[in-house]
């Protein structure tokens, strides 16, 4: 039986002739027409596209590979990777909400509608939520909750998550964004059985595991040991995440 190659040529949504057939492996590279790209302040944008079947078959915690075009002379030799802000199945969409920080965001950042994002993914191990599980809790940072992290530096929001497990309503942990926050619910879960998962954020280059460039350490059973957080992640039990 003859084995198609990983990527021969972008996927290019609603423009190749047949669409991805059942898929022989989770990921692919595909140009994707973009719906609307704006700012949502003065760090922050908003990125829709038009998304290939296999792109909006992405769940929660897993990320896109986007090939970024350089804002300047130099070139940008490596992709960036970015987690979904929102899915769309009914319209086709996937969007993304990013910060401005760096050449490969501020690259990104001059694209405008119209014009075509290189994607590959969806890539890396996402959220799960066992179906017992009748209440979540979910705890972030970042774009607007940017604002409520000295909140963090209190007891307060301690004291939220026990009264939330007192009333029965905290059957997981799940964060991402903030050292602070993960150390908070790390603790919390352990003391009080609360299992938990974490996104890590990291620094990528191939994304798919080869080149070792986001390994990061973890404590497994008393052990410490390396993963990436490209394939092995970037979702993690809470318990084994270390921090930063």
């Amino acid at each position: 039986m003859a084995h198609r190659p990983f990527a021969s040529a972008p996927y290019v949504v609603a423009k190749s002739a047949l669409a991805p057939a059942e898929p022989h492996i989770p990921a692919e590279e595909s140009l994707c027409p973009i719906v609307s790209h704006d700012w949502v302040n003065s760090e922050y944008k908003h990125l829709v596209v038009d998304a290939s079947p296999k792109a909006l078959a992405v769940k929660p915690g897993q990320f896109f590979n986007l090939l970024c075009p350089s804002p300047d002379a130099g070139e940008l030799w490596l992709r960036r990777p970015q987690s979904v802000y929102r899915i769309d199945p009914q319209n086709r969409r996937v969007e993304f909400l990013y910060k401005c920080v760096g050449r490969g965001t501020y690259g990104l950042a001059t694209l405008e509608a119209g014009d075509e994002l290189n994607m590959v993914g969806p890539l890396g191990v996402g959220f799960t939520i066992e179906p017992a599980c009748k209440h979540i809790v979910v705890l972030g940072r970042g774009v607007g909750l940017a604002t409520l992290a000295p909140i963090s530096q209190l007891e307060h929001v301690e004291a939220i998550l026990e009264r939330l497990i007192a009333d029965r309503r905290a059957g997981a942990f799940y964060t991402c964004g903030s050292n602070r926050l993960l150390q908070l619910m790390k603790r919390v879960g352990k003391r009080r059985g609360i299992p938990g998962q974490v996104a890590m954020e990291q620094v990528m280059a191939c994304g798919l595991g080869p080149c070792y460039v986001c390994v990061r350490t973890f404590e497994v059973d008393g052990k410490k040991e390396l993963r990436r957080v490209c394939i092995e992640g970037p979702v993690f039990d809470l318990q084994e995440a270390v921090g930063w």
